[in-house]
């Protein structure tokens, strides 16, 4: 019978052209930990990384002097020629998208390399030619990785020789850009070889068969195996082809790497295997199926069709699966039949996993009967326990009783396993332990139990425990080590004990800067009253600014606030549309604004301190920086999907309502004056800090560092940017202002203190305020 599908054209592309691989953020992720491990090095093991110096630099300066001056500039040339060279090579072959590739990892890389280390010239140009070359897949290519090997050593060692570097430095040049280039292959996606419809044709008559047409195999889920119907010259049966490529087998990766960890039996399917490591997982499990008795797909041949695929050929069934047969053709004895094949499956200690009904193939056998056949192992184990053995039965039981009730279905699975092993299903028909595909309610597993109790009271009624540890442990215990590092970070640091440290500080200047972060919620005010034409109360508007710093203590900083200003306007009377509009325009302007006080005040701290705007560490990292996140967003479709939902709503009528503020000018002006005071005033705000511990660094320099790690830190997505907006804002301080760390860190503390903290209590009295008066 030939079954429906549509027809696969000659040359359409089988795979898609760019797949991401967890794998590739895998490594980012290391190379993230390698790199914070050689800093730490460097800051806490200095006689260590000094020993290591000395004794580098000691063995290059015995090299001739004459040479190693020779090799320095041959090697700084060739190391930046390389990526130029390989480029021109991947542009004339045809692979732009790589070369592209390349150009947007070593960006991110160069940035990085920069606020590591903004003082080693050689990290500064080696990390970003690292990016590169690894991005546009010089690993591929063994003599250019060679070269570039050869390079990298070399120049090292003439660094070395020459003081122009340190063995961490040279350590943490490759590891940035190594780090880069995975995190750019994770966000891009690797691309994937050129796999056609001609190319499987090829490989299926490699082997012995004679395909001539391919048709894709409709309802296969897009998270599934590729699926193919081939038909074959002639009466030559049909061919059901599986192919397996990259995105596939490692398709909900970290779902069942969080799965594994949480749980104490979880589905191993895949991981990271490549196509060909799955494509034997896949061969083993039905090999073993049919060495069990089991009715299921019949393997014919595999095939490898290179680095990013293969195939598995099956004998094609016909047949519906159990989900789609009436309810008269669900017979006791097509039960018995589904139990029987589970039986043989476990008497070989071989576990389904993944019992759901599209995995009971219903298919008439030569005299017209219904035959069951369990199909979809590729979920399955070899070898497996008793618990995940028992789980398969829950989920069986849980699947047929779903169909037929629990009467029928616990009397089918009685009849072939028996009441004992029956029973011992009792306590893993649970939630947790089911398929999300037939996961029955309380009631519905309630009664399946109830019925198996009928029969064999005395089973195991309690569940047992399948967790390993429960979310909340693992949150509790992560902010508890967070706190913990954090607590001792401050107590450890060369200041001393932050409560003695801010007790000391000058009194007039803590009270400008509560004064300070006071005229911020009136500057919010006026922007916000600014961007609405309506006429609002501006005592109201005033409280829901600070209620808006409450509701900020939950949800990602900014969040909460522009929710409240959102749901005020509503209540106000302003249709749902112009009242996210009026909170967007505000948004857009602010952001705007931003920009440019970025600009300003970087120029007037680079004037400040006799350097150029251009090579502004700071700036630089904070823009880089800013286009990675971009870069993360866009190229990651979840986030890309999420941040499109989010901002769509907000940004769709900005322009609109914008070109409506322009008729009423005076109000547009006080919106944008109270933009431009929310950044002066939090600015002045930090300025006074500093000052109340005697530093004086430069007001345009502690602008620059509070408009660029502020924002940093408030992009990260934690309630109030609770910790990253502490540290970067520290870390902004100490790149554009020169003092410690430990003195940047406590003046933010109390910044944040005076802005953060002390609003909250006026913020909730306002927002419990403002509910009583149905303003909310």
């Amino acid at each position: 019978m030939k079954r429906q599908g549509a027809v696969v054209e000659p040359g359409e592309l089988l795979l898609s052209p760019r797949a991401r691989r967890p794998e590739a953020l895998i490594r980012c992720l290391l190379g993230l930990v390698l790199v914070g491990a050689v800093l730490f090095l460097a800051d806490n093991a200095r006689s260590t990384a000094g020993g290591l110096n000395a004794d580098a630099e000691h063995q290059a300066e015995r090299l001739p002097r004459l040479l190693l001056e020779i090799a320095g500039s041959f090697t700084t040339l060739a190391v930046l020629l390389l990526p130029v060279a390989f480029g021109l090579l991947l542009v004339l072959q045809g692979d732009r998208r790589r070369a592209a590739d390349g150009v947007l990892a070593a960006v991110p890389a160069y940035g990085l390399a920069l606020a590591v280390a903004p003082t080693h010239p050689v990290l500064g140009y080696t990390a970003p030619v690292v990016a590169y070359l690894v991005t546009a897949g010089v690993a591929e290519r063994l003599r250019w990785l060679a070269v570039l090997t050869g390079l990298l050593i070399l120049g090292g060692l003439t660094a070395l020789a020459d003081h122009r570097s340190d063995v961490l430095s040279l350590l943490l040049a490759p590891l940035i850009g190594w780090t880069v280039a995975n995190g750019t292959a994770y966000a891009l996606g690797s691309p994937n070889a050129r796999l056609t419809t001609g190319t499987l044709c090829a490989a299926l008559r490699q082997t012995g068969l004679l395909p001539v047409e391919v048709v894709r195999t409709p309802g296969i889920p897009a998270h599934e195996p590729h699926r193919y119907l081939v038909r074959q010259q002639g009466d030559r049966p049909d061919l059901d082809v599986m192919l397996l490529d990259r995105e596939a087998s490692s398709s909900g990766f970290f779902r069942r790497a969080w799965r594994h960890l949480r749980l104490r039996t979880a589905p191993q399917r895949r991981s990271l295997l490549s196509p060909r490591g799955a494509l034997q997982q896949e061969a083993l499990l039905c090999y073993a199926a049919q060495a069990a008795g089991v009715r299921t797909r019949r393997l014919i041949v595999t095939a490898d069709l290179g680095p990013d695929a293969a195939i598995a050929v099956y004998e094609p069934l016909g047949g519906r699966t159990l989900d789609l047969l009436a309810d008269e053709e669900l017979t006791d004895e097509l039960l018995t039949d589904v139990w029987q094949q589970l039986a043989l499956l476990h008497t070989r200690r071989i576990a389904h996993r993944a019992l759901v009904p599209a995995a009971v193939l219903v298919v008439p056998d030569a005299e017209g009967r219904p035959r069951v056949h369990l199909v979809d192992l590729e979920d399955g184990d070899i070898a497996a326990g008793d618990l995940t053995l028992r789980i398969d039965l829950a989920q069986l039981l849980t699947t047929t009783a779903l169909r037929v009730g629990p009467e029928r279905a616990v009397a089918a699975a009685f009849a072939v396993l028996g009441p004992d092993r029956v029973g011992s299903a009792v306590a893993l028909l649970q939630p947790l332990a089911l398929n999300r595909a037939t996961r029955a309610d309380r009631e519905q597993l309630a009664a399946i139990r109830g019925e198996i109790l009928r029969t064999r009271p005395e089973s195991p009624v309690e569940p047992v425990r399948l967790e390993r540890l429960r979310p909340r442990v693992w949150v509790s215990a992560l902010g508890g080590a967070v706190a913990g590092y954090y607590l001792l970070l401050q107590l450890s640091s060369r200041s001393g004990d932050p409560f003695t440290v801010l007790a000391a500080a000058q009194g007039g200047w803590i009270a400008l800067a509560a004064l300070a972060s006071v005229l911020g919620f009136v500057a919010a005010a006026m922007s916000f009253v600014g961007f609405v034409p309506e006429s609002l109360s501006s005592a109201r508007v005033l409280l829901v600014q600070l209620a808006g710093a409450f509701v900020n203590v939950v949800t990602p900083s900014g969040v909460g606030g522009m929710a409240i200003g959102a749901r005020f306007l509503q209540k106000a009377g302003i249709a749902p549309r112009k009242a996210i509009a009026s909170v967007g325009a505000a948004q857009v302007v602010g952001l705007v604004l931003h920009l440019l006080l970025i600009m300003v005040f970087g120029y007037l701290a680079s004037v400040h301190y006799g350097t150029s705007l251009s090579i502004s560490p700071a700036l630089i990292t904070g823009l880089l920086v800013a286009a990675v996140l971009a870069l993360i967003a866009a190229g990651v479709p979840p986030l890309r999907r999420l941040a499109a939902a989010r901002l769509q709503p907000l940004f769709s009528d900005v322009v609109p309502r914008l070109l409506d503020m322009l008729q009423h000018p005076g109000r547009l002006a006080v919106g944008v004056v109270g933009q431009l005071l929310i950044s002066l005033v939090s600015a002045a705000c930090l300025d006074c800090c500093l000052r109340a511990f005697g530093l004086h660094p430069g007001f345009a320099a502690v602008a620059v560092a509070n408009l660029v790690g502020g924002a940093l830190g408030s992009a990260v997505p934690t309630p109030g940017g609770v910790g990253p907006v502490e540290a970067l804002l520290s870390g902004a301080l100490v790149q554009t202002t020169g003092i410690s760390y430990a003195e940047a860190f406590t003046s933010v503390l109390l910044f944040r203190v005076l802005t953060f903290w002390l609003p909250l209590l006026p913020g909730w009295l306002s927002f419990l305020w403002l509910q009583r008066r149905e303003a909310l």
